[in-house]
């Protein structure tokens, strides 16, 4: 469940921030973990109180794959797309989970339960096909990965 766009609780974030160099990041971060996502109010706040541009902002928040505008799904799986990953038919079973959940990439499910992200390498190569399911690795994918992951997520 998002937490709707509260102003104070963001200032207190800046707060201890401002005066940091390179503070824009751990900003974001902050107000990620607090939001769920980068609220579209937050990019004008922040760059205010930082002596930003609001362009600035928005190009830190849209270069970096892991700051959202929307919250994600209540559990998040990160699908590899690396090399080592394909080699070991990572695509054709990520193709399998997609339309197990009637996803695409960086879809939510219509009831919020869960979001599937492509990401590139996490260093899982030995147990490719691999994924991170809420952070948690999860190596060999296979054809019982999709009914497997919707149990997990209680779909």
């Amino acid at each position: 469940m998002p937490v709707a766009w509260n102003e104070p609780q963001a200032a207190e974030i800046v707060r201890r921030h401002v005066g940091q160099e390179g503070a824009l990041l751990p900003i974001l971060h902050d107000l990620q973990a607090t939001f769920r996502c980068i609220p579209l109010p937050a990019v004008p706040f922040v760059a205010h109180a930082l002596n930003l541009t609001r362009a600035e902002v928005h190009g830190v928040v849209s270069f970096y794959r892991d700051f959202r505008d929307a919250p994600p799904g209540r559990h998040v799986l990160k699908l590899c797309r690396a090399e080592a990953c394909q080699a070991m038919e990572g695509d054709r079973i990520a193709r399998q989970i997609l339309d197990r959940f009637d996803l695409d990439w960086g879809g939510t499910t219509p009831d919020g339960r869960l979001t599937i992200e492509a990401v590139y390498c996490l260093g899982l190569c030995a147990c490719a096909p691999a994924a991170l399911l809420d952070e948690a690795p999860i190596g060999r994918l296979n054809d019982a990965s999709p009914d497997e992951l919707a149990h997990e997520v209680g779909a």
